[in-house]
């Protein structure tokens, strides 16, 4: 007998992509915590960022279950690109961090999410090495494990736990920005993928600057965020989409992203 969930949901609510969601995502931990701290052959993309076996596979498992939950539906993955055309579409993140994974740092994540009229609308960050889950789907709120979670209530810049991600990129392809990113806020950390945006939704940090992202780096992240009562855009302010240039911003509250747009602006 199939699983209740394991029937078309071409137009599935979003409770039931959410529920769904975590279900899948949490099911493809073993598989990524199976060649977590073993020896693993390491390739580089055309970009030169690093990906293993333990990538395709983990894309491979959660593929595999979106196709029987809901067949037919569009999904676009880091590792093997798009099926299907449609601009409603699934977004895999296999492991979100695989210069963490491969270093034995227990903070890659697992992303996955549901874009619907061009905008985020689920969104799950797993971290299967700390047993966190973070799920959100716009209008439904967001929870860490199953209880609810919202942002902090920072309004000010210099007030926040800022987290600057990508540090390293920034200070190689924009100086005069990173100067001033370094001085900003009331405590900074240098950070890495997604797990500095699951501590914004949880209330456990306030902001992050990010840099050099893809599509499917922020379309799950964006969902969970704004779920939990944040925002998270480009540096422009503008909502993020597929075509993004992966420069983002996340934030506690408005008035904390206010002042995060006059941070980040030449």
């Amino acid at each position: 007998m199939k699983h209740a969930m394991e029937v078309n949901l071409i137009m599935a609510p979003l409770n039931t992509r959410l529920k769904t969601a975590q279900r899948i995502a949490a099911d493809a931990s073993p598989v990524a915590m199976a060649l977590f701290r073993k020896p693993l052959s390491i390739t580089a993309k055309s970009d030169d960022s690093p990906v293993t076996i333990a990538d395709q596979n983990t894309e491979k498992a959660i593929r595999a279950a979106l196709e029987i939950s809901f067949p037919g539906e569009t999904i676009f993955g880091e590792e093997f690109g798009q099926s299907g055309n449609h601009t409603d579409m699934w977004i895999v993140d296999p492991i979100d961090g695989t210069r963490s994974f491969i270093s034995g740092l227990p903070l890659f994540g697992m992303l996955l999410g549901f874009v619907a009229d061009g905008a985020p609308q689920v969104g799950v960050i797993n971290m299967p090495a700390l047993n966190e889950l973070y799920a959100g789907a716009r209008g439904m709120g967001a929870t860490l494990n199953g209880t609810p979670i919202t942002t902090s209530s920072c309004r000010e810049v210099s007030k926040a736990r800022l987290f600057l991600n990508e540090a390293d990129k920034m200070a190689i392809n924009d100086p005069v920005q990173f100067a001033r990113f370094i001085t900003a806020g009331a405590l900074r950390r240098f950070g890495a993928d997604c797990y500095s945006h699951a501590l914004v939704a949880s209330g456990n940090a306030d902001a992050v600057i990010d840099f050099g992202l893809q599509p499917y780096d922020y379309l799950p992240v964006a969902a969970v965020i704004e779920a939990a009562g944040g925002l998270m855009t480009d540096w422009q302010g503008q909502p993020l989409s597929l075509t993004s240039d992966g420069r983002t911003l996340t934030a506690a509250t408005p008035e904390l992203h206010a002042e995060l747009l006059d941070l980040v602006r030449p």
